[in-house]
């Protein structure tokens, strides 16, 4: 039996980037974490130790640093497209480039002073290899929650389950989505906002008859909105609340005092697609 080298990369994690821009009195600033992987013909460093198609894990930090402030940062996305063509293109052993981004969004206080808008995260994958160039846009962490206008029943029983249907219950959730763009866009930060305004539009004006009908609901608002996305894969923890049980004080609950639970959670996951959608590369997977 022989044993072989399977698929590998190699990188930089979390290359910590603040950009500060001075036109004038009023400032810009843009704040990212941005991870690089590189794959290609590196065997050899695997195999043997050579590491002449091994570059510098540090030279791929301080390019980060050079690009910011030679290109400037308009978007992840297009920070992600710059990076991951220097690589594939000047470095003859890789063949494969693959930039993780997440964003921070900082909201303004004045010319030159700014508070961190913490309600969610922008998220920018770059796939660039021989089959072509693959961007995917997404956030991490949206908190929603419906008060009502939320069901679940009908569902099937053993002789383990406990749960009692219910016709109205609170229904809360942390988006992590990813979606993918048919090809470059004409405006990275105006495609960001229409598909995120889609997804929380979907999410405030869906009756939820389960979280995965709100899951596809969703997804078809973004992808009938945004003509240039293909597909939306969506991750929904199901962050349960239950009623507080008053009854030893006296009290009745109406639906009005809850205990928000941590875990465990239901997570429900999936992809919407157009049926025309161009393929994906296999990095879209990961």
């Amino acid at each position: 039996m022989a044993i072989v080298l399977g698929s590998n990369r190699y990188g930089k994690a979390e290359v910590r980037l603040v950009r500060v821009t001075r036109p004038g009195d009023t400032h810009g600033l843009v704040d990212l974490n941005v991870s690089i992987a590189l794959s290609g013909d590196l065997a050899a460093t695997h195999l043997t130790g050579d590491n002449a198609g091994v570059l510098p894990t540090d030279t791929m930090k301080n390019t980060v640093y050079a690009f910011a402030r030679e290109h400037g940062v308009t978007s992840p996305e297009a920070f992600g497209l710059l990076l991951a063509r220097h690589f594939v293109t000047t470095q003859e052993q890789v063949t494969g480039a693959r930039i993780s981004i997440e964003s921070y969004g900082w909201e303004r206080l004045g010319p030159h002073s700014f508070r961190r808008a913490g309600d969610y995260v922008r998220t920018a994958r770059i796939f660039v290899t021989p089959d072509g160039t693959q961007v995917v846009s997404g956030l991490e962490n949206l908190v929603l929650l419906n008060s009502t206008a939320s069901e679940f029943r009908g569902f099937p029983r053993d002789k383990y389950t406990t749960l009692a249907e219910t016709t109205e219950r609170i229904l809360a959730t942390e988006v992590d989505a990813r979606w993918r763009h048919r090809g470059d866009s004409a405006d990275w930060d105006e495609s960001f906002e229409g598909a995120k305004d889609a997804l929380v539009n979907a999410f405030v004006n869906t009756y939820s008859a389960s979280l995965q009908q709100t899951l596809f609901s969703m997804g078809t608002r973004v992808l009938d909105s945004r003509t240039e996305l293909a597909e939306i894969r969506l991750a929904l923890p199901n962050k349960h609340h239950y009623l507080a049980d008053l009854s030893p004080f006296d009290l009745e609950n109406p639906g009005e005092v809850y205990i928000a639970g941590d875990r465990p959670y239901g997570l429900i996951e999936g992809t919407v697609t157009r049926d025309d959608a161009p393929p994906a590369s296999s990095e879209w997977y990961l």
